[in-house]
Order: C-alpha cells, then sequence, then structure tokens
C-alpha cells in the first residue's frame, strides 16, 4: 500500500502533486535551472549540490532530511518520544516494521479522527456510565410500577418499550466506536483507490463476459487455460510461439485437474505473420 519515495520521487511529488509546477516554472521560482532540476528528479542523478537541497527544501517548505531521505517527516525530522509523550513500546513498535506507519498516519490524521478518540475515552474512563446506569434504574422502576399496578401482559408494548430501552453502556458504545471507525476506514480506502500498489477493481460484468466468448472459440480447453494464465500475468497470448504453446501444453497435460484426454486440436492454432515463433 505505501513504498519508500526515492529522492528523485520526493521532488518529482512535491513539484507536481503539492505545487502543480512546471519545471520551468520551477526554475523561474528558485533560481536552479530547469536542466539541473529535471536531473535532479530522475533515479539516475547520483549527486545533487548542498545548495540545491537547501533552496527545494526552503521552497517546499520541507526538511532537508526528508529530501535526503533520512526521515518520512516532512516537516518535524526530530520529534523525539518525549515531546509527543510516546511510551518505549509505542516507539519500539512503530519501529519494528511490523505494522504500516503510513496507514496509521493517514487514520490518526483523519478529520474524524479526534472524535474516534474522544469516544474510546469515554468508554475507557466509564466518563458516561454512571449516566446510563441512572437511566435504567430509573426506566426499571417505572417498568415494575407498571407490573405491580397493572399485571399487563409481559409482551405489552409499554412494559416491553421500558424494558428494550434499558441499555448496557459498554454494548452502546461499542456501536459508537465502531461507526466512528467506520467511517475513517472507508475514507481511507477510497483514497487509495488511486494507489499503484492497491489491488485491482474485479473484473466488470462484460469483461467476464467478453473472456467467456473468446474462450467458447479456442480450439481445444487447453488452449482456454493457457490464454487465462496469460491473461493474468500479462503475457501477449499473441506472441507465444508455436514450440512454446506445446510446451504449455506438455505441461498441463500433467493436471490432475483434466480428467479429460489432452487435445491434439490446440496444436492447430493459426500462428499469424510476422509471429515470434517464425
Amino acid at each position: 500500500m505505501y513504498i519508500k519515495l526515492t529522492i528523485a520521487e520526493k521532488l518529482k511529488d512535491l513539484r507536481v502533486n503539492d505545487r502543480h509546477l512546471t519545471l520551468e516554472q520551477l526554475a523561474e521560482q528558485t533560481h536552479l535551472s530547469k536542466s539541473a532540476l529535471g536531473k535532479y528528479e530522475t533515479d539516475e542523478c547520483k549527486d545533487i549540490s548542498p545548495f540545491a537541497i537547501a533552496t527545494l527544501a526552503q521552497f517546499y517548505d520541507v526538511s532537508t532530511d526528508y529530501l535526503l531521505g533520512l526521515t518520512e517527516n516532512k516537516k518535524n525530522p526530530n520529534a523525539g518520544g518525549t515531546s509527543l509523550h510516546l511510551s518505549d513500546e509505542m516507539i519500539a513498535l512503530l519501529q519494528s516494521g511490523k505494522i504500516n506507519n503510513r496507514l496509521l498516519c493517514e487514520i490518526a490524521t483523519h478529520e474524524n479522527f479526534r472524535r474516534l478518540m474522544t469516544d474510546i475515552e469515554i468508554v475507557v474512563d466509564r466518563i458516561a456510565d454512571m449516566r446510563i446506569q441512572n437511566m435504567n434504574t430509573i426506566m426499571e422502576a417505572m417498568r415494575q410500577e407498571v407490573i405491580a399496578r397493572y399485571a399487563p401482559d409481559e409482551n405489552d408494548l409499554h412494559l416491553r418499550t421500558l424494558e428494550v430501552a434499558q441499555v448496557q453502556e459498554i454494548d452502546y458504545f461499542d456501536y459508537v466506536v465502531h461507526e466512528d471507525l467506520d467511517a475513517i476506514i472507508h475514507d481511507v480506502r477510497r483514497e487509495h483507490l488511486a494507489d499503484t500498489t492497491t489491488a485491482d477493481d474485479a473484473p466488470a460484468l462484460t469483461e467476464i463476459r467478453e473472456k467467456l466468448s473468446e474462450a467458447m472459440n479456442y480450439d481445444s480447453k487447453e488452449e482456454a487455460i493457457i490464454q487465462t494464465f496469460c491473461d493474468r500475468m500479462q503475457i501477449p497470448f499473441e506472441k507465444i510461439s508455436k514450440d512454446e504453446f506445446e510446451i504449455f501444453l506438455r505441461i498441463i497435460g500433467k493436471s490432475r485437474l483434466l480428467k479429460e484426454p489432452m487435445s491434439k486440436r490446440g496444436k492447430k492454432r493459426n500462428y499469424s505473420a510476422g509471429h515470434s515463433g517464425e
């Protein structure tokens, strides 16, 4: 979901996504040459002058440590655990690589995260427990009074209302916290849809129908399997040579999932002019 950016990728990301500038505009505003700036944004560039680093860090309002890859914090590279009130266990967890720190930051910086933390604090510190217990006590007293005075059926609407209106404080706040977190996760998930490391969407129904329609035209079941494999591995099926195709057939023929005898008709597939096998 997250890949650490190189120096070149950081510089390009800051220019394109943060400032929305062309190389010409950046050169004009920083007084650095366009050719040098363009070179800095390529992975082939191994040498950036200290002056350029300082100039770009000041222009983009980020730390030089961030540009040099020494930290992932753009503005607070030296923020310590003490000033942030982080425990030793929390620092060790963040440094362990066992969790996705970037995802954790996205969740924590969501606009509704403060509400989530407030609601969790209410649950953990039992701040509202007494109020809910008092309301439950009042409703239960009313219910007992109704039973004693009117002896209604246990499924009486009003009697049942006084019963179900009583809630367990932990159940209620579990729901509140769950609702807070769900909203945050849904928003973060939506933001990740454009990420290159996010899983692709499931194929649309029309695409599935097209694949099935293509498979019906193949000479053999084995050819359909090879086509599917090539699609999954992003291998151009039309560039498979005759020898490679026959190797595929021999390998597939060893599968225990193919109960029917191996079809040879797939070997008669027509190979277009200029095919890699010719």
